[in-house]
Formats: structure tokens, C-alpha cells, sequence
């Protein structure tokens, strides 16, 4: 009977975590399939030989707590090295069962924001954690576009670009909502703290997509309407500056997930460096505008703008790095702080 109510018990929780995907993304939706019928093929695959298993298990010398809990053990690992060959088909058997669901209106919708999980305050945490990890990706790819238009591999801002805005709004929108669904005042410190990093973060990018998208629009009329185009010194200026950009995106987005102060003081290490970057770039845009270059002449405006526009958006980047050490260590903030007024060039 215990043997049997170990076997009920595994396919119990494989039904339990299928159902409480319903709310996830195709990709965690197909793991909880296959989990399921994996172990539904184990039930089919003990069932004929149950009754002589349990006379052979009665037959040694153990208490039945430790037979019982030695099946479980077995009976797992069995079924695990026996099914491991069939881990390729049984994912696109899943795939197919369960297919990407198509976006609607083409705007992102959330897959992570579980309305289930509001009760656990730490688990709905996590899922707006990732769902803003979502957004921090978006950006990525809009920065990486910027980069293509400043090279001029795009003369406009695509309809891809627009949809990458919509689909940060979008999914700033439901963190907002989802977060908003939890009362502060029913969390405990650590998670309230938590809260507060989640959203703060989720403004953040969401400021930094406007901003981004304002720099699109600037770089198009600049080689558009007026025709010009940067210097070749100067466009490996602002590319050099962009790529360092990304850099810290990535950077402040490892910083968020992980909590990790020594990652955070290097956050805050590459905001300085940066910044001294920027003026230097800055500077020797003047130099250019002193030895007459003309196509420094004709964009100088347009070029310091977008130094001064990376700048901002360097610094929403970075927060994270703040947040992270104040928890920590409110020593080592200080300290960071201190450096940072230090060294600037």
C-alpha cells in the first residue's frame, strides 16, 4: 500500500505543477509536460511487475519506513536513467502539444506575473523580478538597433523598433499592476525592500526606452531631413561609447538578479569610468570642431546630445549598484561614494 501511494504521490505532483503553469510561457508549460508524462510511462512501467517487486522488497531485512523510502529513491533513479535516451523526442512531442502562443496585437504580453502566487509575497516577487528582467532584454535589442542606425545599416526607425516600445510599456504596465496587488504593509523588511527595488528598476528602463527612442528620432532627422552624418572619428566615438553602454545594462541587470555587493562596487567602478569616457569624447569632439572638420561642424550639436543622452541613461542603468550596497553594507556605499566624487575627472 505504501509503495502504491509513493507511485500515486509522484504522478499527484507532476499533475499539480502542470496545472500551476497555466499562467507561464510555452517553455515552462512544456517542462511541466514532460515531467508529467514521464511520470505517467514510469507508472506504466512498474504496474506489471508491482506485486513480484513488493514479495522481493518484504524478503529483506528492513523496517518498512526504510524499504518504502529506498523504492521512492530507486524507483526514481531508475526511471530517470531508463527515460533519459527519449529526453529529444519527448521535448518535441511537447513542443508540439504545447506551441508558442502567438502575441496578440503584437504587443509582449507578461509570462511570468502569476496571479496565483500574490499570496506568497516572496514567490510573486520573483516573478515580477523576472518579468522585469523581460524589459532590461527589450532594452537590449533597442540599444543594439541604435547602434545599427548611428552605423548607418538603418536610415529609419523601423516598425520593429516602435513594437520593442510597446512591448516595454506593456510589460512595465502589468509589473506596475502586479506589484500593486501586493500591500506593502503586509510584507515583512526584506521583501519590502524587494518590492521597492523591482519597481524602481522597472521605471528606470521604462525612462530609458523614452529615451532611447527620442535618440532614434534625433539620429533620423540628422540623416534624413538635414542629410549630415557624423565624422568617421567621431561615429567610432559614439559607438565606442554605446558598446560600453550595453556593457553596464548587462552589468546592472546581474547586479539586480544576484544581490552581489562585489558585482555592484564593479557597477559602480564602470559608471565612473564612463564618466570620465564621456568627457573625454566630449573634448575631443571640441578638438575636431577646432581643427574644422566639417562633418564634426555640421553634427556637433546632434553629437554632444547623444553623449549627454548616454550619460542619463548610463546613470538608470547603474542605480541597481546603489540599492544593493545600501543593504549590504552602508560602509561600503559611502566609501563607493566617496571614490566616485574622488576620481572624477
Amino acid at each position: 500500500m505504501a509503495i502504491g501511494l509513493v507511485i500515486g504521490a509522484n504522478i499527484g505532483s507532476g499533475v499539480l505543477a502542470f496545472l500551476s503553469t497555466s499562467m507561464q510561457n510555452a517553455a515552462g508549460r512544456q517542462v511541466a509536460l514532460g515531467s508529467l508524462l514521464y511520470k505517467l510511462i514510469g507508472l506504466l512501467l512498474i504496474i506489471p511487475v508491482l506485486d513480484p517487486l513488493v514479495h522481493w522488497i518484504d524478503s529483506l531485512d528492513f523496517s518498512p519506513q526504510e524499504m518504502v523510502i529506498g523504492f521512492h529513491l530507486l524507483y526514481n533513479t531508475a526511471r530517470c536513467l531508463i527515460l533519459l535516451p527519449s529526453v529529444g523526442p519527448m521535448a518535441r512531442l511537447c513542443a508540439w502539444l504545447l506551441p508558442e502562443r502567438p502575441e496578440v496585437n503584437g504587443t509582449a504580453k507578461p509570462r511570468h506575473l502569476d496571479p496565483t502566487a500574490l499570496v506568497t509575497p516572496s514567490l510573486a516577487l520573483a516573478n515580477a523580478a523576472r518579468e522585469t528582467l523581460r524589459m532590461g532584454d527589450l532594452l537590449d535589442n533597442m540599444l543594439d538597433a541604435t547602434l545599427d542606425v548611428l552605423r548607418g545599416k538603418q536610415t529609419a526607425i523601423t516598425q520593429e523598433m516602435r513594437r520593442l516600445t510597446d512591448d516595454v510599456e506593456a510589460l512595465y504596465s502589468a509589473i506596475k499592476l502586479y506589484l500593486a496587488q501586493m500591500p506593502r504593509e503586509d510584507l515583512g523588511e526584506q521583501d519590502s525592500r524587494r518590492w521597492a527595488e523591482i519597481i524602481e528598476l522597472a521605471i528606470n528602463l521604462k525612462l530609458a526606452s523614452d529615451l532611447i527612442e527620442r535618440m532614434l528620432r534625433k539620429i533620423q532627422q540628422q540623416k534624413t531631413s538635414q542629410r549630415r552624418s557624423f565624422s568617421e572619428e567621431g561615429l567610432e566615438d559614439l559607438a565606442g561609447l554605446h558598446q560600453q553602454l550595453i556593457a553596464n545594462l548587462r552589468l546592472g541587470l546581474s547586479v539586480f538578479l544576484s544581490g552581489d555587493p562585489e558585482s555592484a562596487r564593479q557597477l559602480l567602478r564602470e559608471k565612473r569610468r564612463f564618466r570620465a569616457q564621456e568627457r573625454r569624447l566630449a573634448h575631443a569632439h571640441v578638438s575636431r570642431l577646432q581643427r574644422k572638420i566639417v562633418q564634426s561642424i555640421e553634427t556637433s550639436s546632434l553629437h554632444l546630445e547623444l553623449i549627454a543622452d548616454m550619460k542619463r541613461l548610463n546613470s538608470l542603468f547603474c542605480s541597481s549598484a546603489y540599492v544593493v550596497l545600501e543593504t549590504a553594507d552602508t560602509g561600503a556605499l559611502a566609501a563607493d561614494d566617496i571614490a566616485d566624487i574622488t576620481h572624477s575627472p
